[in-house]
């Protein structure tokens, strides 16, 4: 296989040479100090703001700032980048809510780009900017919900319009079932009663379910119109008494038949039996069942003891790449389904399906450093459930972009001292073993105490372990402490940092020469790197 020339490789980057430069941008000298005090380098509007969205889950607090600061500075990112570029903006969010698969970031921004519209006066793309990042027949009512809670009940006509026309998409049996309930402060009859969408012209059952999600929203007792069988033949199913309703499953092509006919999914499958899921209401329900529903259920599966053929059929959908590919699942998911589930007969189809979740992650020829900030601030979730931290998103990432490097060092950075009552290193080196697999390699980083803790001195860990290495890949929250991260390297060696946070400074800067910055929770801009080392311009993903 033919392998990059180092000679050459170096040549590309070097700073008399080098003219291929990456998104983010930002200033070239540093202007401000990170949380922990070292140099901070401020970036671009569209810079901060990619890096702020890509690694954001709305709400969540974080090590150094709570879930209401951190959301308010990305409404107002999102509102400084709708005024300076529009069009920019309105590619962002339709990016943000589908490839990468960020719901409500791309919400909140499409109702801050609408505001920001509104404010300077200016007409158009509101409408279908909104339309683009609902996505899913509950969206409409969220981000409903979050305009009344921001700016007041009085919607503006860009935002009926856009929810309007992505209501005629979206709106069927099956999501009327699946997500409107009391539970939610905005039902679909509240959405149908503000914005008063058109029913599409070729759904002619669209008109009666508008109609019958009214009389849901008001508890009028109508009866189900015939134009809706779905939604008549669930009323059956609910009707049938509790005692007779496990006998449906003996028959198990029946029950399938049956119960997606009536727009029955696992949940609430569950409920209408009023005890719980066994094996053969499970296998019943299986081959409808979506992947993520089969992802995220392994575990109770197996507490059901499904049997092995039946497993062995999700196994092997979850090992499929077509299949990975069309879920849109974030690599972490597989992490995550990896540590809940108690067989051992999920752990290769998960192992294959987070490769195949991860397939831009580039071939790098020569030799790579790969630093991995474990401080303490990379402890902090990013998940509601609270399993998955930073650092693991991190570890899962930098070891990825490791199997797929020539010659690689790998290092779980913070920095040393002693605190508490307990001593910490500066740094571990992390020992590859040939033909790990990476959900293995991840759990060893984890069982054998790769997780350092406390402080993030990056300048050292480069100092420490740059060896003259053709490149360094940093994965961390950039909350450096110590030194300017970026003069602790030769200024000829491309330093690329993989941001997990996106905090308003950074420990380098980025969009110039061998200094960039990327981020997110998925593979997607890892492909940059070849880009750039072969002296091509990296642009945004979108």
């Amino acid at each position: 296989m033919a392998k990059f020339n180092i000679d050459r490789l170096r040549a590309l980057v070097a700073p008399s040479t080098a003219t291929a430069t990456s998104p983010v941008t930002g200033e070239q000298l540093p202007s401000g100090r990170t949380h922990e005090g070292a140099p901070g380098y401020q970036r671009s509007v569209q810079g901060e703001l990619f890096l702020l969205a890509v690694s954001n889950m709305v709400g969540e607090n974080t090590f150094y700032e709570s879930g209401d600061a951190r959301d308010h500075r990305y409404a107002v990112l999102v509102r400084e980048a709708t005024r300076l570029d529009p069009e920019w903006t309105a590619r962002f969010l339709r990016w943000l809510r589908s490839s990468a698969n960020l719901r409500s970031a791309a919400l909140v921004g499409a109702a801050e780009f609408t505001r920001a519209r509104l404010e300077a006066g200016a007409a158009g793309m509101s409408r279908q900017v909104i339309d683009s990042v609902l996505q899913r027949a509950d969206e409409p009512g969220e981000l409903i919900a979050y305009w009344h809670a921001t700016y007041g009940r009085a919607l503006p006509k860009p935002v009926k319009r856009g929810i309007g026309d992505a209501v005629r998409r979206l709106y069927d049996e099956r999501s009327l079932v699946k997500w409107d309930s009391s539970a939610r402060a905005v039902r679909f009859g509240d959405v149908l009663e503000l914005t008063h969408p058109t029913p599409s012209a070729d759904k002619p059952w669209q008109g009666a379910l508008f109609t019958h999600a009214l009389d849901r929203r008001h508890d009028r007792d109508n009866p189900i119109p015939d134009a809706l069988p779905t939604l008549r033949a669930r009323a059956d199913l609910l009707a049938l008494p509790v005692p007779e309703r496990r006998a449906l499953f003996q028959d198990a092509d029946r029950a399938r038949t049956t119960l997606r006919a009536a727009a029955m999914t696992w949940e609430a499958v569950a409920g209408w039996l009023q005890g719980p899921m066994d094996a053969q209401a499970w296998e019943a329900l299986i081959p409808s069942m979506g992947f993520m529903a089969q992802l995220r259920n392994l575990r109770n599966l197996d507490q059901a003891q499904v049997s092995d053929e039946v497993a062995a059929t999700i196994a092997a959908r979850l090992a499929d790449p077509a299949q990975v590919a069309a879920s849109r699942q974030l690599p972490m998911r597989f992490l995550s389904a990896y540590r809940a589930a108690p067989s051992l007969r999920w752990g290769h189809a998960l192992e294959q399906a987070l490769n195949h979740s991860l397939a831009t992650v580039p071939t790098l020829s020569g030799r790579t450093l790969v630093l991995i900030d474990t401080s303490g601030s990379m402890d902090s979730i990013f998940a509601e459930n609270g399993t998955l931290r930073r650092w693991d998103a991190a570890v899962v990432f930098g070891l990825a972009l490791a199997t797929r490097c020539e010659q690689v060092d790998v290092v779980s950075y913070s920095s040393g001292g002693n605190w508490g009552g307990r001593s910490y290193p500066d740094s571990i080196v992390f020992p590859a073993r040939p033909g790990e697999p990476l959900l293995r390699a991840v759990e060893r980083w984890k069982s054998d105490g790769y997780f350092i803790g406390s402080g993030t001195d990056t300048a050292l860990a480069v100092r420490t372990h740059f060896a003259n290495h053709d490149r360094v890949v940093i994965l961390t929250d950039e909350q450096a402490t110590g030194g300017d991260v970026s003069a602790a390297m030769p200024a000829t060696v491309p330093l690329y940092t993989w941001n997990l946070a996106g905090y308003r400074y950074g420990h380098a800067p980025s969009g110039g020469r061998n200094r960039h910055a990327f981020g997110g929770l998925t593979d997607a801009a890892f492909g940059m790197i070849t880009l750039i080392e072969s002296g091509a311009n990296a642009e945004w993903p979108f």
